[in-house]
């Protein structure tokens, strides 16, 4: 599975310390959809996850003192999603 990121789709509120990384997951079904939902909500400083299965995005809002990009896209690849930017 391909994960690619945008740097034009990462988002920051500076004020709260509050990031959003958009990354491009291909995704062959709701199973998959599901496994990504289900893992990354539970990792240190994801505040929010969105999926679209259709446009194959996943969309995390985290707090940028917990966690990283980079420690987000580890996880997904800890799921069988292998990370390319």
């Amino acid at each position: 599975m391909l994960i690619a990121v945008s740097n034009q789709a990462m988002a920051q509120d500076k004020g709260k310390g509050i990031e959003t990384v958009v990354f491009s997951v291909s995704m062959n079904c709701e199973n998959c959809e599901k496994k990504i939902k289900d893992n990354i909500r539970f990792e240190k400083g994801v505040t929010r996850i969105k999926t679209d299965l259709k446009a194959q995005t996943v969309t995390i809002t985290y707090k940028a003192d917990k966690t990283t990009k980079e420690k987000l896209m580890l996880a997904l690849e800890k799921l069988g999603h292998k990370p390319t930017e």
